[in-house]
């Protein structure tokens, strides 16, 4: 079904001391990615995982990789992550000055590009980019941590997203990223989410 709605957990939630065990369980479940969550603990006040345990995620699974980083300068670490694995690489807008030299090397390198936009950022700053775009992501809640409360502003910007996607002609995907439960997901799909 045309834009039918994706599921990507993240292995962020997972025990790490039986990282394969939870991979399948992710695999075996309904899950259509893995969303890996990349942090330097300077972009977010944390620091998670890197390229090898992408690498050793992509070993225990043929499922899409969905690599999120929320990093500084992420153009010099997209070379890793797509040796490691990764089939689509977000990194956020307000990471970086190099925005488009980097969504045109993910694509060289053939993998999915995917731009990432924090709670307070206007969406309106990304449309001479949405071309070369393969999925944008709207966080839902202030990027760094789990478990804290869904952002209503995503909805807005989720239905400004669709609405630009359709009267552009365009072909990116619409995910967004915490607070998300069967409420907010529901929420979010009437907007236009796809993943």
């Amino acid at each position: 079904m045309k834009d039918e709605i994706k599921v990507a957990p993240s292995i962020l939630a997972c025990d790490f001391a039986h990282l394969y065990d939870e991979v399948k369980k992710i695999e075996n479940s309904s899950a259509d990615a893995i969303h890996l969550d990349i942090m330097d603990g300077h972009f977010v006040p944390n620091i998670t995982i890197g390229p090898k345990i992408v690498a050793a995620v992509r070993r225990s699974t043929k499922l899409f990789l969905d690599v999120h980083l929320m990093i500084y300068n992420p153009f010099d670490y997209i070379e890793k992550f797509i040796e490691a694995g990764a089939d689509l690489i977000t990194f956020h807008f307000e990471a970086t000055e190099d925005i488009e030299d980097t969504l045109n090397y993910i694509r060289k390198c053939g993998k999915k590009a995917g731009l990432a936009f924090n709670p307070e950022t206007s969406f309106s700053l990304a449309i001479k980019y949405l071309e070369k775009c393969d999925l944008v992501l709207f966080m839902s809640v202030h990027p760094g941590f789990g478990g804290q409360k869904f952002i209503t502003s995503a909805l807005e910007k989720i239905e400004f997203a669709k609405k630009l996607k359709d009267d552009m002609n365009l072909n990116y995907d619409i995910q967004v990223d915490g607070g998300i439960n069967d409420q907010t997901a529901m929420r979010c799909k009437k907007k236009g989410l796809i993943f």
